[in-house]
């Protein structure tokens, strides 16, 4: 027989509220202000009035936690699905403030019209005109008087029948009493299952990942400071996508300004670089993995409601210390040094944009490795050196592009056991050995992506080479990429199309070279036999088409920077085939003397 591990209670609207402002509820930001634009609320409250089923809430209890004194306290429900529709009712019934997605504190005020029982956002038209209730949350306060307020909109409009309105009114303020579906999971639940529920119940499907329930766990706990610390990771991720909002916080949240994380925040209000603007799940990864020694965030959630993983039971004191060690893994994560020095390093290795950075479970790993190491008291040099090495060793073989938190978790658990530098050694010498270099990384290179990793790769060879674009004098690919230059078809596209040739065919990274637009147009579609000739002649006292080189030795040292077979002179400019497999060999190696460069 299975045993049913959640149960299914309607509960008035009324008992609902009060919980919350009880705090037998607790909603947790998650993160997410109130998304709702008010016409939303507006509709949600019509369909209240009009008796429509408005979905489940579903709530998880936290597990019940052993005190040190070894009494048991039953854990608070938190809320997983319903934040938005608890949060429209308090702001249109009860008149409280909201955060909006623009992290702006309002007020949200719904109209009536009794006469034709109509809901409208408030605006000054209808303030203005006597027919509407311009502010519902007016009937729901404590010593609101049915009474009176029907009164008021007799005063206000003679003509109307007194007992219509009254009606009306007062079917309005009954909607507290309506009933809705609440769905409660069992606290020993795990995180899969709960996820696994909330999709099939929830209509829209939108995923929960384990970063939302930790978030959940952390908003939850008042006790802990967990309240602040999401609000601190939070503003942190909002802070670096907008340095202005710290405005915004300094203006609304004057609590947290005076609390011990915005000043070690507030650095970023001056920073305008975008290489890595880290989310939620990246800050509590990094912080997690680095602090905790292991890499799947359900073993925070575990570790924050107080999990002994020894003896399956749960204990205020795991739950105390894991709040702790996950608040200096935030700071570590915030500190202006450290955010510094990784995106620093990742810089010095040729990334300059975030465009060429990939994945962001690749810097995460990079910034737990940084933390680690420098936990370990290893030379700022060498920690550079192993940083550089193993975030290019991760792009170009794919390995957090997966499943991250199985990786993430074997590897922290083997640099616990062996340390940072012979870990990452170990790794990189049975990883990138001579047949990955030889054989694999050209053969994977037959890709037609532009954002490949093994492309992007490339490109950080040549800024890091300080390479000239594509027959560029004096013009480095760095800058190029900085300014959003062209990826040039060094086989023209429109060139190929006409000979029958595909998408994924004419659009090969063997065939990508970062190009000024000017030399890009120049060029045009005119077959590489043509092109090349021309450029020939160039460098031998003839015409000047592309781009500034006039000297043979230039053009060919521009060439070879780009990993083009001088071949395309001659027999390769007309077997596209074989330009490929040539230039493919050629791009592998110069990853390869990049790579050992770092």
């Amino acid at each position: 027989m299975t045993v049913q591990r959640y149960s299914v209670n309607p509960q008035p609207i009324d008992i609902l509220l009060g919980w919350i402002k009880s705090g037998e509820i607790t909603i947790p930001e998650i993160q997410r202000p109130f998304v709702w634009e008010a016409t939303k609320v507006r509709n949600f409250l019509d369909s209240l009035y009009k008796g429509y089923p408005v979905g489940y809430l579903i709530l998880w209890r936290n597990p019940t936690i052993r005190s040190k004194d070894g009494t048991l306290a039953a854990g608070k429900r938190i809320m997983i699905d319903g934040q938005q529709r608890i949060t429209a009712l308090m702001a249109s019934l009860l008149g409280r403030e909201v955060l909006t997605k623009d992290y702006e504190i309002t007020r949200i005020r719904i109209a009536f019209n009794p006469l034709e029982e109509l809901f409208e956002v408030s605006n000054p038209a209808i303030q203005k005109n006597p027919v509407w209730i311009p502010d519902v949350a007016k009937l729901f306060e404590p010593d609101a008087s049915l009474i009176d307020i029907v009164a008021q909109y007799l005063s206000n409009n003679p003509d109307v029948d007194r007992k219509e309105i009254e009606k009306k009114i007062e079917k309005l303020q009954k909607i507290i009493n309506n009933q809705v579906g609440i769905i409660e999971l069992a606290e020993d639940l795990d995180i899969d299952t709960v996820t696994e529920i909330f999709i099939r119940v929830n209509s829209a499907g939108t995923e929960l990942s384990q970063a939302d329930f930790a978030m959940s766990k952390i908003a939850a706990n008042e006790k802990y400071g967990g309240n602040l610390l999401r609000k601190a990771i939070d503003y942190f991720c909002h802070l670096a996508v907008a340095p202005d909002f710290y405005k915004s916080i300094e203006k609304n949240d004057i609590d947290f300004v005076r609390s011990e994380f915005y000043p070690k925040m507030v650095w970023l209000k001056d920073v305008k670089d975008d290489l890595y603007d880290p989310s939620y799940t990246d800050m509590l990864r990094v912080a997690f993995t680095s602090e905790f020694g292991r890499g799947k965030l359900q073993d925070l959630v575990a570790l924050l409601s107080g999990r002994n993983f020894e003896t399956k039971q749960y204990e205020e004191e795991i739950a105390e210390q894991s709040f702790s060690t996950l608040k200096n893994g935030i700071l570590h994560f915030m500190n202006k040094t450290n955010f510094d020095c990784v995106t620093m390093i990742l810089r010095s290795a040729g990334f300059i944009t975030n465009r060429l950075i990939g994945g962001k479970n690749t810097v995460n790993f990079a910034y737990i490795l940084y933390l680690r190491a420098k936990k370990e008291g290893i030379k700022a040099a060498e920690i550079e050196r192993v940083i550089r090495r193993w975030f290019v060793m991760s792009m170009l073989t794919g390995r957090y592009s997966g499943n991250p938190e199985t990786v993430f978790d074997f590897d922290i658990r083997q640099i616990e056991s062996h340390g940072v530098v012979p870990y990452v050694n170990t790794v990189i010498e049975t990883t990138l050995n001579d047949s990955f270099w030889s054989a694999l990384l050209p053969q994977q290179m037959e890709t037609s992506s532009a954002i490949s990793p093994y492309f992007l790769v490339y490109q950080a060879a040549q800024v890091k080479m300080k390479d000239k674009g594509f027959l560029s004098r004096d013009i480095e690919v760095s800058s190029l990429l900085i300014n959003h230059s062209d990826v040039h078809h060094l086989f023209p596209r429109n060139y190929l199309k006409k000979k029958g040739l595909e998408r994924g065919q004419y659009n090969q990274i063997a065939n990508y070279a970062i190009a000024q637009s000017e030399i890009n147009i120049s060029i045009g579609d005119k077959p590489p036999k043509q092109y090349f000739a021309e450029l020939w002649e160039q460098v031998h006292g003839g015409r000047v088409r592309y781009g500034g080189i006039t000297e043979e030795e230039l053009l060919f040292q521009n060439l070879e920077s780009h990993s083009i077979p001088l071949d395309v002179f001659n027999s390769l400019a007309d077997d596209y085939d074989q330009f490929l497999v040539e230039r493919r060999k050629l791009m592998a190696n110069k990853i390869r003397d990049y790579f050992n460069s770092l």
